[in-house]
């Protein structure tokens, strides 16, 4: 939907409610930076946004080639949004690898803006080009392209500054940052912000960054190539001061935040991994709300240091992806013998082996289900968005502490590198989490380890406690005394003790929910960062009138209680996962029910087609 404004000049300024805009070059042209500064400006004029960042594994892919292509995806709406987009409004291309690569995915009819500079033989060489893709009409007629000479508008912005050539093509990107600035009518000012104070010590390149951001937009504003530019007004989110938020920033004050609550210290042990990185990142600029990290020599150690600090009674918690969690397994087969509150976070990325490092995946969900040895049964939570990330990192930190067991929280690749909008609550609006530690023996033989109450529930005795000496360890355990016990009969019983007290979690939780239709003709069953495609595709369909209903599980383990009469209610079960089929193969174990599968695994997220038309299958 687009209604046109008013003329400025002889330019025409349009409206538009929702924009998708891709930049996308050579891993080396700065195209996160780009994408990440239009989010800000974006967020701060109070849009919607949905972030799709997607670079290559390598830190400096082979420069020109297509495995190179650095992307940043950005929707920005005056509605609310669930996605990044399917299709793009405006592709910026810095060169032929990009624009191969990318604009199957621009819409007809959609803006292409390509560094002309960058066509020369050798990079249509490493792209696969036998000529130039911009003499080709027929490739270029669906599009309103824009050829602009970014290397040398770039050059004369920053000319008198004593740059090198090198130098100056190197703020090529914030040239084509100012042009999409003045494209869609954006204020440069939080950029402006941004970069005085990241070169602060290098004033020359500020200002030659700075220089290239107005070069930009004095080229759209004079061009005759450009005679529309568009404006999306703000959405109408709910009251509140919001800041823009990634899934593993959420993750991490999320985790400080229920601790801060408790008037505890937080813990985190962690080895650096793609794409979880980023939380010992952020955790460790909290020393000052009383958050202590430890980057262990590698995930065996930091998974053992996370158990022995929830023996001495703090608030523990790790993060990893899934190769990490193959080598945590057998620590956390600890925590389940100890049973001791942690909180172990996977950021699932494709695999196997390293396989797709930097791109998402929900194919560690058997992982985490079933890979540890013996019968280790363990709560999981899965986050749905970015934002979500926040609540879901205290929720999984208050069952570890309730139940006294370790917790997995999932999240994936695209929710972690993605961004929303995120309202800071209120601190009335946060839940305290309650930690008991006794301080005398609960018996008269003294303190025993495992005494449990009516939900199975062992007490937390803080190491050095005065009365309250006791040992734990690997080997089972004498339920009570906690003294090592191998008797056969003690064995089953306390395996079946931990899982009754894992299942007990079902009545601590909330019952799942259901958008759009409660019973009818298709349920859409998702998990993780699938969240925002499944539910725009139901809201169209039920929009349209038909029989669909979305609920999204937060609980995989244990299920939310009602769910085997929610899914009574449908004819259909759809599960979509960007795998083979995991969380299908649960459903149809527990409930016994034909669930049917639509699954992707390349490494991307679901497009809302797609899954529209997957669900109008099984209407």
């Amino acid at each position: 939907m687009s209604t046109d404004v008013a003329p400025s000049n002889d330019k025409r300024t349009e409206e538009r409610d929702t924009i998708v805009i891709r930049f996308c070059g050579d891993s080396g042209d700065g195209m996160q930076l780009a994408g990440s500064q239009m989010t800000n400006v974006s967020a701060v004029f109070g849009n919607d946004v949905s972030t799709l960042p997607d670079f290559p594994a390598e830190i400096r892919a082979p420069a020109g080639s297509l495995a190179g292509v650095s992307g940043f995806q950005l929707h920005f709406s005056s509605n609310d949004i669930y996605t990044p987009g399917d299709e793009v409004d405006t592709l910026v291309a810095m060169n032929p690898a990009a624009l191969k690569t990318n604009i199957a995915d621009l819409k007809r009819g959609g803006t292409l803006i390509v560094n002309s500079d960058s066509f020369d033989k050798g990079d249509l060489r490493k792209a696969g080009y036998d000529s130039s893709p911009l003499d080709d009409e027929q490739l270029l007629a669906p599009y309103d392209v824009h050829k602009v000479e970014m290397n040398r508008l770039s050059r004369d912005a920053v000319d008198g500054l004593g740059l090198s050539p090198r130098e100056a093509d190197r703020c090529k990107n914030f040239f084509a940052l100012g042009l999409v600035y003045w494209l869609y009518d954006r204020d440069p000012t939080p950029t402006h912000e941004w970069v005085n104070q990241k070169f602060a010590k290098k004033p020359e390149i500020a200002e030659a960054n700075l220089r290239a951001l107005q070069g930009g937009h004095n080229f759209g504003l004079s061009t005759e190539s450009f005679r529309v530019h568009y404006r999306v007004p703000p959405a109408k989110l709910a009251p509140g001061k919001y800041r823009k938020i990634t899934g593993n920033e959420a993750v991490a004050v999320g985790l400080a935040t229920a601790a801060k609550l408790a008037g505890r210290p937080l813990f985190y042990a962690g080895y650096p991994i793609t794409p979880a990185s980023d939380i010992l990142h952020e955790l460790s600029r909290l020393k000052h709300f009383g958050v202590r990290t430890f980057q262990a020599e590698d995930e065996i150690a930091a998974m053992a240091a996370a158990v022995g600090a929830a023996f001495a009674g703090e608030f523990s918690t790790t993060a990893t992806s899934g190769p990490g969690i193959c080598l945590k397994g057998e620590a956390m087969g600890l925590g389940v013998m100890t049973e001791l509150p942690m909180v172990i976070v996977d950021v699932q990325r494709g695999g196997p082996s390293t396989g797709l490092p930097t791109k998402t995946e929900q194919s560690d969900l058997m992982l985490a289900m079933f890979g540890r040895n013996g019968e280790s049964p363990l709560p999981i939570v899965a986050a749905a968005t970015p934002g979500d990330c926040f609540w879901m990192a205290q929720e999984a930190m208050r069952i570890a502490v309730e139940f006294m067991t370790p917790v997995i929280l999932l999240t994936d690749g695209y929710i972690a590198n993605g961004a929303e909008p995120w309202r800071i609550p209120e601190i009335e609006e946060l839940v305290p989490i309650v930690a008991v530690h006794p301080t005398e023996a609960n018996s008269p033989e003294g303190y025993q380890p495992y005494l449990r109450d009516d939900r199975l529930v062992r007490p937390w005795a803080r190491a050095g406690t005065p009365g309250l000496m006791h040992r734990v360890g690997g080997l089972e355990k004498s339920d009570g005394s906690g003294n090592v016990d191998y008797d056969p009969h003690n064995h089953e019983h306390m395996s079946q003790v931990r899982a009754q007290k894992v299942a007990n979690v079902a009545e601590a939780i909330p019952e799942q929910d259901v958008f759009g239709a409660p019973e009818g003709d298709v349920l859409v069953l998702s998990w993780g960062g699938t969240y925002g495609a499944v539910r725009q595709a139901v809201k169209t369909l039920v929009e349209d009138g038909r029989s669909v209903g979305h609920a999204h599980l937060k609980y995989l383990n244990p299920f939310p209680r009602n769910l085997a009469e929610l899914l009574d209610g449908f004819q259909t079960v759809l599960v979509p996962e960007l795998n083979l089929g995991q969380l299908v193969q649960l459903i149809r174990a527990q409930f016994l029910i034909d669930a049917r599968q639509y699954n992707k695994i390349q490494g991307k997220p679901f497009r809302v087609s797609e899954l529209v038309e997957a669900i109008e299958s099984h209407l």
